[in-house]
């Protein structure tokens, strides 16, 4: 399979997503990026991609419902779903309603584009970083996000979720995400 040209990103994580989009924009493809699942899913109604990168815990509708949706838009969509707390058993129903692939999150560009089935990058690889494991500081930061969009925003009650003092949390979110 060749290079698609159109992929489309649905994951309410907007530092992630925005990070991706960007990383796949470089690689020459039509990035159309959406933090809700609705509004992804009325856009692929009017224009179909070619694949669909859907994070699993997205707000209604959910990841594994966005996947049958869009498979039900347009059967050719090739969808990989990502996620950042992954299981066997989520794995296999995303692959039995129609995704070509799952991955756990931080995924880098590269290799979602090759979980669509051998889809190479347009880079050279030799001008590229070894992405594949992500810096301990980045994933803390991305684990604390997850965290604090899962307590809606409330800094006290993220601070008890993830066992430490609540000043200790605010200075962690007063930096900028860790650059890998």
């Amino acid at each position: 399979m060749e290079l698609p040209t159109t992929i489309m990103l649905v994951d309410d994580d907007e530092v992630f997503r925005t990070r991706l989009a960007r990383a796949f924009h470089d690689r020459g493809l039509v990035v159309t990026d959406f933090g809700d699942s609705r509004r992804a899913l009325d856009s692929a109604r009017t224009d179909p991609p070619e694949c669909a990168v859907v994070d699993l815990r997205m707000p209604d509708p959910a990841g594994l419902e966005v996947v049958r949706a869009l498979r039900e838009i347009e059967p050719a969509t090739r969808i990989v779903v990502l996620t950042g707390y992954g299981s066997i058993a989520t794995a296999l129903e995303a692959i039995r309603i129609g995704a070509v692939n799952y991955l756990t999150k931080p995924a880098a560009a590269d290799e979602i584009l090759r979980a669509f089935g051998g889809l190479m990058p347009l880079r050279d690889p030799a001008d590229q970083k070894d992405a594949t494991v992500p810096s301990l500081a980045r994933v803390e930061w991305e684990h604390i996000n997850r965290v604090m969009v899962e307590c809606g925003g409330n800094i006290t009650h993220a601070a008890r979720m993830l066992r430490m003092h609540r000043r200790s949390l605010q200075r962690k979110l007063a930096k900028y995400p860790v650059n890998d």
